[in-house]
């Protein structure tokens, strides 16, 4: 039996991938680490990178590069662990604008995995 894919409220995200978000958009790295199980891996532009303190240099750097704003366009759960929040980001980076859908996968309260992808 494969786990169906359903469309839930944002605001019935679990509360890590809630923090997560406002943390990545406000580039706070002790709260994203707190958000996060020891070997967590973040998959973004194709660059994995693994680990909390992997995670929060990716963090750091990418705040450096860019600036942007984010919107919350929806939401859907598949399972019990895996969350996808599809945002619409807005800034200066080339093309000045993207929905991308940040994939998510908890292990208990915490998250596991994240991959962000149009």
């Amino acid at each position: 039996m494969t786990d169906s894919t359903v469309r839930i409220e944002i605001t019935d995200l679990p509360a890590a991938v809630r923090r997560f978000v406002t943390a990545l958009d406000t580039r706070d790295t002790t709260a994203v680490a707190g958000l996060l199980t020891p070997q967590a891996s973040v998959t973004d532009e194709g660059h994995t990178h693994t680990g909390i303190a992997a995670i929060t240099d990716w963090i750091a750097a990418a705040a450096s590069e860019f600036t942007y704003t984010t919107t919350p366009l929806a939401a859907e759960r598949t399972g019990t662990r895996r969350f996808t929040l599809t945002q619409h980001l807005e800034g200066d980076f080339p093309g000045g604008s993207v929905d991308l859908d940040y994939r998510f996968t908890l292990e208990g309260p915490l998250i596991s995995g994240l991959v962000i992808a149009p």
